[in-house]
């Protein structure tokens, strides 16, 4: 597959740079490539990143972070029982937990949530730091709501991470995580409060928690082009429902926005700005 001229391969994080040093220098710098490829496009081109995991693979499978890699781009195409082959070989070839919760989770998506419990109870769950303990927890609870079971994951996300103040990169998650499985137990008033506190924490957009906010509060979102034609149209119904012109949203804010009561104004708003492109938001299997 094509390397664009301005990947070097340097870009490598120097640990995997250093697992490389046991292939010949050219090998080494060609499978250092490809690896950057994986990295840049596994979340807007998933497809493509699995292509150049895959080359990585031929060149040198003996490599634990390349077998990672081309867990990863697996993992990001579905292809579950591939991914927890790739990540079982890198854990026997580093001793690593790091990747437990992952391949828990390739356990749900092969249809199996008792076996990503089993490994939810497993002793190499307290060798995991933090940041992958909560993530552990995310997948305990998913597996818990594949069976049917909405009280049990309310109560496994329920932990000190959950209630604590201070906000973690793993903070917005695990909080849209309980207030999806509220909303999904029927507690539409405490999934709200969740939603708004994922919200705040949310820095990156690595959520869909305003959006999922706004709609639990009946708030419905009009691009400004639509209102420029409803523009051109006073004749148009009106609702009781309030309208709001976006103009523009950072990823993981409120939006800046004027919301109208269309029974008591006519229909002659102009719309403020022209709508500006949003940020890309990603997650994950929860």
């Amino acid at each position: 597959m094509p390397i664009p001229e301005d990947v070097t391969g340097d870009e490598i994080d120097k640990d995997v740079r250093q697992e490389l040093q046991s292939l010949p220098k050219g090998l080494a710098e060609d499978v250092a490539k490809n690896l950057v490829m994986v990295a840049r496009l596994i979340d807007e081109d998933p497809e493509g990143a699995y292509g150049y995991s895959k080359v990585a693979l031929r060149l040198a499978s003996r490599v634990a972070a390349v077998r990672e890699a081309a867990g990863f781009a697996a993992y990001a195409n579905q292809k579950y029982a591939e991914a927890l082959a790739e990540f079982r070989a890198a854990r026997r070839m580093t001793g690593n937990v790091d990747l437990w919760p992952v391949m828990a989770d390739c356990e749900r998506g092969l249809g199996r949530p008792e076996k990503a419990l089993d490994m939810a109870g497993a002793p190499d769950v307290h060798k995991l730091d933090k940041a992958g303990q909560v993530e552990m927890r995310l997948v305990a609870a998913g597996a818990r709501r594949d069976m049917g079971q909405l009280d049990a994951a309310i109560v496994t996300l329920q932990s000190p991470e959950l209630a604590s103040s201070s906000v973690q990169p793993w903070t917005a998650r695990l909080r849209y995580a309980y207030a999806d499985a509220l909303l999904a137990a029927g507690r539409a008033d405490e999934a709200r409060e969740w939603f708004a506190k994922a919200v705040e924490a949310d820095r990156d957009g690595s959520t869909d928690a305003s959006d999922r906010l706004a709609e639990l509060d009946g708030v419905e979102f009009v691009d400004a082009l639509d209102e420029e034609d409803s523009e051109e149209a006073p004749e148009a119904t009106a609702t009781e429902t309030a309208t709001v012109t976006v103009t523009d949203i950072e990823p993981g804010g409120e939006p800046e926005a004027v919301a109208t009561d269309e029974l008591d104004a006519e229909p002659d708003v102009e719309a403020d700005a022209e709508p500006k492109a949003e940020s890309d938001a990603d997650g994950e299997r929860d």
